[in-house]
């Protein structure tokens, strides 16, 4: 389950984020702001479904999706195909986050 939702956060914050980029760097219309702003308050909130802890660590695993889904997002909305060293980048923050999820605790 919390797989999914940080899956789903990270298509959220990038969406919300992308939004803004639109308005201010593609000259897209300012009503995507509003739809930037409802996706990073999804996001916020999907972050607090997760099921570690402290928020802290939720916070250091998220990451490890978001640069992954960012590299996906690259490819799949902007249309550049990653090369091997988002791949390799991508591989080596999502391993962080597996260390970090499932670290042995006391």
């Amino acid at each position: 389950m919390n797989a999914l939702v940080f899956v789903a956060a990270a298509l959220c914050e990038i969406a919300g984020c992308f939004a803004f980029w639109a308005v201010f760097r593609l000259q897209a219309s300012p009503l995507w702001l509003a739809a930037g702003l409802a996706s990073l308050v999804v996001f916020a909130w999907l972050l607090t479904l997760v099921e570690v802890d402290a928020a802290g660590r939720a916070y250091a695993v998220y990451g490890g999706v978001y640069v992954a889904a960012s590299i996906g997002w690259l490819w799949a909305v902007e249309g550049v195909r990653p090369d091997r060293w988002d791949l390799a980048g991508s591989a080596i923050v999502l391993l962080g986050a597996a260390v970090v999820l499932f670290g042995p605790r006391k």
